[in-house]
């Protein structure tokens, strides 16, 4: 018997000791009640004021009886929570299937009743047999469509939920010993009292989100009061569990599972950053990548690439990859990539046409350009909403000059009105480029013209503060964040999408927090300086597996970029910057495109 086990079957007495003193406590008016009664009847209790008495105690146990017993049915038939998942067949992974119950025959313990992928870097064992599973189970499989899953029958094994990141990054190997104590801990699951304490804990708190989401207090009062008895004793069981799988799987690949830990660790920090850097400027576009464990793959190696921790790693590659185990990778890797977009962002749980799927070749053009545009039009809204100019004087050598911040109370028939595309919105700001804009600004400006349209130089203009006062910034990052919280009012986490989004459109593990002013400012600068080396200087769209959307000028990338931008908006000086831009050629009074 593992060292374990003992500790875990202890504690989980504990925890159903718990219960069976709760059950007594809902008992004892009832059984007092039964006392006097037949005490009465027998004749011992004759005479005043035991009548009385008795009548209240069996009033008061009566509606304890019915208090428990609604309270003890909403324990049993509350569901749950389920982690969302992507289910897994053994029709479309025998061989995942076939190696998983290897694994258990060897350590001899119960093979997982069924296999579900998880977009995020763990693997665990969830029990699935609760009778509101079964239920949902019935409803779904049931009737036409087929048998109930075998992960929702009374008494099954837990469901194994494995991490899709790791079958695309790690090897066969690595997997299986990666997974080794997780499917051990199936031996100890099965072990009622273990089971009973684990169904106890599961149903008190699924009772009191019921009683949150209904305002039943005296059904959440009583969860928690319970939860908090047997918290130490559920904490100590799940201990030991953890502790007697881990014991058991030591015969396994316990060598091998040494080194698949490092890829492990080096499997979620690729992860983070590809899901933060590269899906959630997707999402935000109302786009999501819909081969994120392919892209894991290329992140994964870049971040060997540039780690001297983590040279020798790519060597690995030419060992089978554990998604050689699925029949159908790619099917099973968008529908994991939609699963992260709705877990991580909130998006749809289906695709839409406000929310499409894009490939990894075309991300560069349908995303990293979209949103550059899209952000520089936001930004020049904002500034037509503090009537800031879009003709700027042109300077005594025919660079242009900086200027002042218009009043917002200028004039309706001053430069700034006249040259204002539209009230707000990136639809308004937009429509400053039309087609005879764009022509015109092939050819240069003569010096003292004005410069129409949404150019660079109106930005490098307002945002030029000598007094480093940095209120023109205030006001324009204050103009963008309110823009973008009516925008996300508006349309939800995917754009467009609010027509298509259910109960999931809430993210229920936002990637970030909230971006202050200063950093969506810089963001939008960032990327109206990139249309304009796009238009004007010959530069590209890129992508890069651990920082996201990127410039490359003549195929190479340009990191120099973000600490000029940040000179201009926290300093208000803009020298750096127009050295930069010079250097490159990018001409910052020539207008730019703008979806």
């Amino acid at each position: 018997m593992e060292a374990g086990a003992p500790s875990a079957r202890s504690r989980a007495l504990a925890v159903l000791r718990v219960r069976s003193r709760a059950s007594a406590v809902g008992l004892l008016p009832a059984a007092l009640a039964v006392v006097l009664v037949a005490a009465r009847a027998t004749g011992r209790l004759a005479g005043d004021p035991w009548p009385t008495v008795t009548l209240v105690v069996c009033v008061v146990a009566a509606i304890v009886l019915l208090v428990g017993g609604a309270f003890a049915a909403v324990v049993l038939r509350a569901s749950p929570a389920v982690t969302p998942t992507v289910p897994l067949s053994e029709a479309a992974a025998p061989d995942l299937y076939r190696l998983v119950r290897d694994l258990a025959d060897r350590m001899d313990v119960p093979p997982p009743s069924a296999i579900a992928l998880t977009p995020d870097c763990d693997s665990w064992l969830e029990d699935r047999s609760h009778a509101a599973h079964r239920r949902g189970a019935a409803r779904v499989f049931g009737g036409a469509h087929g048998p109930v899953g075998p992960e929702s029958e009374p008494g099954a094994a837990p469901v194994l939920v494995i991490g899709s990141p790791f079958l695309w990054w790690m090897r066969v190997a690595e997997l299986r010993a990666v997974l080794a104590p997780v499917v051990a801990g199936t031996g100890p699951s099965a072990h009622p009292d273990i089971a009973d304490a684990r169904g106890f804990v599961r149903g008190l708190d699924a009772a009191v989100d019921v009683g949150g989401r209904r305002g039943l207090g005296w059904i959440a009062a009583p969860a928690r009061l319970l939860l908090r008895l047997c918290r130490t004793d559920a904490a100590e069981m799940e201990r030991g569990v953890a502790a007697a799988a881990s014991e058991r799987a030591q015969g396994v690949d316990y060598g091998l599972r040494i080194v698949a830990q490092e890829q492990v660790g080096l499997a979620y920090a690729g992860w983070d950053r590809l899901l933060t850097r590269v899906a959630l400027p997707a999402w935000r576009m109302g786009r999501w990548p819909a081969h994120l464990d392919a892209g894991v793959v290329s992140a994964l190696t870049e971040l060997s690439r540039r780690d001297r921790l983590a040279d020798g790693f790519t060597s690995r590659l030419g060992e089978r990859p554990a998604c050689d185990l699925l029949e159908q990778p790619g099917l099973i890797d968008e529908a994991t990539s939609l699963l992260a977009a709705r877990l991580f962002h909130g998006g749809p749980a289906e695709a839409g046409p406000d929310w499409s799927p894009v490939d990894w070749a075309a991300y560069p053009e349908e995303v990293v350009d979209r949103k550059w545009r899209t952000e520089a039009a936001r930004l020049h809204a904002a500034l037509d909403a503090l009537a800031v100019p879009a003709g700027l004087p042109a300077g005594p050598a025919g660079s242009p000059a900086p200027a002042a911040p218009a009043s917002p109370a200028a004039p309706s028939g001053s430069a700034g009105a006249a040259a204002r595309p539209g009230r707000s919105g990136a639809s308004g700001a937009a429509g400053a480029a039309g087609p005879a804009t764009l022509a015109a600004a092939d050819s240069p400006s003569p010096a003292g013209d004005a410069f129409a349209g949404p150019t660079l130089e109106r930005v490098l203009g307002y945002l030029t503060d000598l007094g480093g006062e940095g209120a023109a910034g205030e006001a324009l990052a204050g103009r963008i964040t309110g823009e973008l919280a009516r925008e996300e009012r508006a349309a939800g986490p995917a754009a467009g999408a609010g027509k298509a989004r259910g109960a999931d459109a809430v993210p229920l593990f936002p990637l970030q927090p909230p971006r202050s002013g200063r950093d969506l400012l810089a963001d939008h600068v960032t990327a109206m300086v990139c249309c304009a080396a796009v238009d004007s200087a010959g530069a590209t769209p890129g992508l890069d597996w651990l920082d996201g959307p990127v410039l490359l000028v003549g195929g190479d990338r340009r990191s120099d970029l973000a600490p000029r931008v940040l000179c201009l908006v926290e300093e208000g000086n803009p020298e750096p910057l127009r050295d930069w831009l010079s250097a490159l050629g990018v001409r910052p009074e020539k207008p730019v495109r703008l979806i």
